[in-house]
């Protein structure tokens, strides 16, 4: 069986932590969702599916069946978690559990993982425009320093999601970023959505050094990523997944 393909970030080699974030490639779908498509939300077939989110989980040393899966719904809420399941109306997920593997679904919007290894601390959470601007990260970190985390001790790693040079929005979006991650120099604004996600962890207190960004955009990379934007609509879905290793 063919493993996943899946991106393996710095804060995966922190001691207990499993971590990664998806691609297309490595599943068994076909067609518009080929073939690693992760989500049931989607037109493809469950059985496909699930098969390929076995192996997402295999790949980051889990089974399917110790999945914690938001069922996000571009808020803010978060929620602790001891057991695998799906979370509805939630688009974070922190846990001190070990076995489980957070799980954020995307197709243009980020996933943002968080560890502090040291206190066994977990979280993650799912970020397109809307959730950034509504601070969901800050509320996962502030979820996790309730828990014993440390913001100085804290990695964060925030996925592939549609770049600013492609992810133009109307003045309606624009409004809600600050001016330093709006570039108004075309026909209409881009928002950067990366860019502010960077500024709110470091505000909350993670050390630059600690947060590692992907340069991969989706929209601009849908060879090796799932974009609903740039696919119309008709497309797969990606996962970011974090959890302590048992």
């Amino acid at each position: 069986m063919p493993a996943a393909s899946v991106l393996r970030p710095r804060l995966a080699g922190l001691p207990n932590v499993s971590a990664g974030f998806s691609t297309r490639h490595g599943g068994v779908s076909t067609g518009a969702y080929n073939s690693l498509n992760l989500g049931l939300s989607t037109d493809d077939a469950e059985v496909n599916v699930q098969a390929n989110r076995q192996r997402f989980a295999q790949a980051l040393g889990f089974s399917a069946e110790h999945m914690a899966i938001a069922g996000q719904v571009h808020g803010n809420t978060v929620r602790l978690v001891e057991a695998p399941g799906l979370y509805r109306g939630v688009d974070a997920l922190v846990t001190t559990t070990p076995g489980l593997l957070l799980s954020m679904s995307a197709a243009d919007c980020a996933a943002v993982l968080l560890a502090d290894a040291d206190a066994q601390v977990v979280g993650a959470c799912h970020a397109g425009w809307r959730g950034t601007v509504a601070e969901i990260a800050p509320k996962t970190i502030a979820q996790m320093v309730a828990l014993g985390a440390s913001t100085a001790r804290m990695h964060a790693y925030i996925s592939p999601c549609i770049s600013q040079a492609n992810f133009e929005v109307g003045e309606e979006v624009a409004e809600h970023f600050a001016d330093a991650f709006v570039d108004r120099t075309r026909a209409k604004p881009h928002a950067d959505i990366k860019g502010t996600l960077v500024a709110q962890l470091m505000e909350a207190g993670i050390p630059e050094a600690h947060i590692e960004v992907s340069p991969h955009c989706t929209y601009g990379e849908v060879a090796d990523f799932f974009s609903y934007r740039a696919e119309h609509g008709v497309t797969g879905r990606l996962m970011g997944g974090i959890g302590l290793v048992i």
